[in-house]
């Protein structure tokens, strides 16, 4: 999903880096706000494991892989504006140091990623958590989130290659929905979990529902 350079119309990269900037910047702006003593490392030690976890690469089918994306993970714990800021700042070391991505294309990564995926994603488990409530509620919204969130990301992906003549739309939409279909599947496994860990040993660290976690 990390899009390389040479891969978008200069027209996309360029709409997607203005609509990132803004965004990010709204983002930058509303966690400064919201800023704890407890938030600062809590967003460090959240960008060394999503980056750290992202390395990590499980088995799909036909030899490919997936990894973590941690969108949603970082949202529930940091809240979405941080969530953002955090997978942002991933993507921009994996994409100076790594080279996973171009940095033409780094916009259209953020976009799709820290932007869509992970604030696109806290509002599908923001729903999800209010309907089912509390405990089963925290779980189920966070399996389900994660997974489109996976899911939208790659098919924003997906458009923004069909849209720069990379690909054909029926061609490259159902190729890079259907796979982060099934990677979906361990982005929602590894994010329950985590969360259900957190959930029983420190659930104050859980953005917004401090204490409400464990009320039956």
């Amino acid at each position: 999903m990390h899009i390389p350079d040479g891969f978008l119309a200069a027209n996309t990269w360029a709409t997607a880096w203005v609509i990132s900037t803004g965004t990010i910047g709204y983002c930058l702006k509303k966690t400064a706000g919201l800023l704890k003593d407890r938030m600062v490392p809590l967003m460090g030690i959240m960008s060394a494991f999503i980056f750290a976890a992202q390395m990590i690469n499980f088995p799909v089918i036909g030899g490919t892989s997936g990894h973590l994306l941690g969108g949603v993970l970082a949202a529930v714990l940091l809240g979405p504006y941080a969530g953002a800021v955090v997978l942002t700042c991933v993507l921009i070391f994996q994409c100076l140091v790594f080279q996973d991505g171009g940095l033409l294309a780094l916009g259209a990564n953020i976009l799709n990623m820290a932007i869509i995926g992970t604030i696109g994603g806290y509002v599908i488990f923001n729903v999800l958590h209010k309907i089912f409530g509390n405990k089963k509620g925290l779980q189920i919204g966070a399996a389900v989130a994660a997974w489109f969130s996976v899911v939208i990301a790659a098919s924003f992906c997906a458009l923004e290659l069909a849209f720069s003549g990379t690909s054909p739309l029926g061609i490259v939409l159902p190729a890079m929905a259907g796979i982060h279909a099934l990677i979906g599947i361990g982005e929602a496994t590894i994010t329950v979990a985590v969360l259900s860990f957190i959930q029983k040993v420190r659930p104050d660290l859980i953005y917004g529902f401090a204490g409400e976690s464990n009320k039956a």
